[in-house]
């Protein structure tokens, strides 16, 4: 199994939550998580925040530099990630399109380099 995670971008923001967009959106998610989660490959998911609230950390010569907003400027809107488990690409590919984003916006499909978590030092 190879882990996968899924970029979602968006031509807009979302929509205000409370509208019928935002219920319509909601389901449309909500359908196919619930699809990937019983397929048994979900393993997490969720939108962000706004890029207006984000903070970008860069150090330079030792020293943070910290800044209000994206790292990038980019007309698309990133909103979101899903990180699933599948057996290959094409499974993953196949879950990708499912995703509402995918729709009226794009999905990018990264498959996630397996990195061994440092071994535990003995006590002591």
């Amino acid at each position: 199994m190879v882990k996968y995670m899924f970029l979602l971008y968006a031509d807009k923001p979302l929509p205000e939550p409370g509208t019928d967009e935002a219920r319509q959106l909601f389901q449309a998610w909500n359908a196919a998580t619930s699809e990937m989660a019983e397929a048994g490959v979900l393993i997490d998911c969720g939108p962000l925040q706004p890029q207006a609230v984000s903070t970008t950390v860069r150090v330079r010569d030792g020293e943070a530099l910290i800044t209000d907003g994206p790292a990038a400027e980019i007309k698309e809107v990133f909103g979101g990630f899903t990180l699933v488990d599948c057996a290959d690409l094409d499974e993953a590919l196949k879950w990708a399109a499912r995703v509402p984003t995918a729709s009226e916006g794009k999905v990018e499909v990264r498959p996630v380099i397996q990195v061994r978590a440092p071994a535990e030092r003995p006590a002591g």
